[in-house]
């Protein structure tokens, strides 16, 4: 079950993305409670776009902050937190992940449509997400990737 509280940033989202030009998804504990499994505490939704789409929505939204320095491990050409939704939205372009020395790049293959409320949202397939959730490697991704049958 979708709580009312992402259920409600979700629709924000699918409105704010309505007119993105490139592909976008939405990952991280909100994709998981969209794939109808449990992920345990959400406190923002995270979504992957792209840099030309996050450059109109920062104007368009105001979007603020950077990213949070305790997530050293993760970095982005292009961030922006939106807080007007009832949970607050990372916007992120290019997403990185560290990995001992290196920085992997986090892209996605798959792209699968999810309707809540009549809006469209769009999530990497279970398989993919599964397999980010564990390249994340946090005790958190991990039991959300266990969530998901992984």
């Amino acid at each position: 079950m979708i709580e009312p509280a992402l259920r409600s940033a979700l629709r924000d989202v699918a409105g704010a993305m309505a007119q993105a030009e490139q592909h976008w998804w939405i990952i991280g504990s909100a994709a998981v409670a969209l794939h109808g499994a449990d992920p345990g505490t959400i406190a923002d939704v995270d979504v992957l776009l792209a840099k030309s789409d996050l450059t109109k929505l920062a104007r368009e939204l105001q979007l603020s902050g950077a990213p949070d320095a305790r997530k050293a491990r993760f970095r982005s050409s292009g961030f922006g937190i939106w807080t007007q939704p009832a949970l607050p939205v990372e916007f992120m372009a290019d997403l990185e992940l560290r990995r001992g020395g290196d920085w992997i790049s986090i892209s996605l293959q798959t792209r699968q449509e999810m309707t809540l409320c009549q809006q469209r949202l769009f999530v990497p397939e279970k398989h993919e997400l599964i397999a980010i959730l564990r390249r994340f490697g946090r005790e958190k991704d991990l039991a959300r990737a266990a969530a998901l049958g992984g």
